[in-house]
């Protein structure tokens, strides 16, 4: 990673914070981010403090045990989830973990969001799956994240929020926008009788235009469930799949919208 000053990392956390907090991704003091600094370091941002209001100075400075270096308060109680995303994937220098309304709908419904629906997702992300519960602030919690995280830079938390990652803060944000997008265009898909999956020959057409998306991967990781491909499906991705109820789909759908706008 390029050498930059402490200040200009901290000034971004603060940033990011301020967008997941006006983009209504979390409550309260919900959330937590953090930027892998060097080998050894990151910053995190401290427990109990809402996103919408950090300053640099707030920001906590941890070596990769999850042990503070600097700083006036406490670090994110979920800073063993971001540990562990580092430890993982050398590749990794932002994580972003929020509740963003329409993807933590699917998360407590038990949903992930795998059908190849809209291109611009399939190319940037694949399939978004889902981690089984864990409790938060436990070392639970980045175990259920585990498996997935070496193919997979966005993810839902059950019953919790979201996980994304990236090469920076801003793309593991962005990530989170899209993600968040594509639960809201999902749900109400489904109010208009469901949405209609991108066929072989689309997915087969946009692998041939982005070589990012190598043939192997494209089948096994990004179009796993949409039903399209005929592609046998792995035990576990076979298990997130099981039967969704569509009447209770729509119960919470109808809900989210309600309570979204009232808010």
């Amino acid at each position: 990673m390029a050498t930059i000053s402490s200040s200009k990392w901290r000034q971004d956390i603060v940033e990011i914070g301020r967008r997941v907090y006006s983009r209504g991704f979390v409550a309260a003091n919900d959330g937590n981010l953090s930027i892998r600094i060097s080998e050894n370091r990151l910053l995190i941002t401290p427990a109990g403090v809402s996103k919408g209001f950090l300053s640099p100075q707030d920001i906590i400075l941890c070596d990769m045990s999850g042990k503070k270096v600097e700083g006036s308060s406490e670090p994110s109680s979920e800073i063993r989830l971001h540990l562990e995303v580092y430890r993982q994937r050398a590749d990794i220098f932002g994580v972003v973990h929020a509740h963003p309304p329409y993807a933590t709908s699917f998360a407590v419904a038990g949903v992930p969001l795998t059908e190849c629906i809209l291109p611009e997702v399939v190319i940037s992300i694949g399939r978004i799956p889902l981690a089984p519960y864990a409790t938060p602030s436990t070392e639970g919690l980045a175990q259920s994240v585990a498996p997935m995280l070496p193919r997979h830079n966005a993810m839902l938390l059950a019953n919790h929020g979201a996980l994304t990652v990236g090469t920076d803060l801003y793309q593991a944000y962005y990530l989170l926008e899209r993600v968040e997008h594509l639960a809201k265009i999902s749900l109400l898909a489904r109010q208009l009788g469901g949405a209609r999956p991108l066929t072989q020959k689309d997915l087969a057409e946009l692998a041939h235009l982005h070589p990012n998306m190598e043939d192997a991967d494209l089948a096994e990781s990004r179009c796993a469930n949409c039903g399209v491909c005929g592609k046998p499906m792995s035990p576990a991705n076979a298990e997130q799949s099981s039967p969704v109820n569509s009447e209770i789909v729509t119960q919470v759908t109808e809900e989210v919208v309600r309570r979204l706008n009232s808010s």
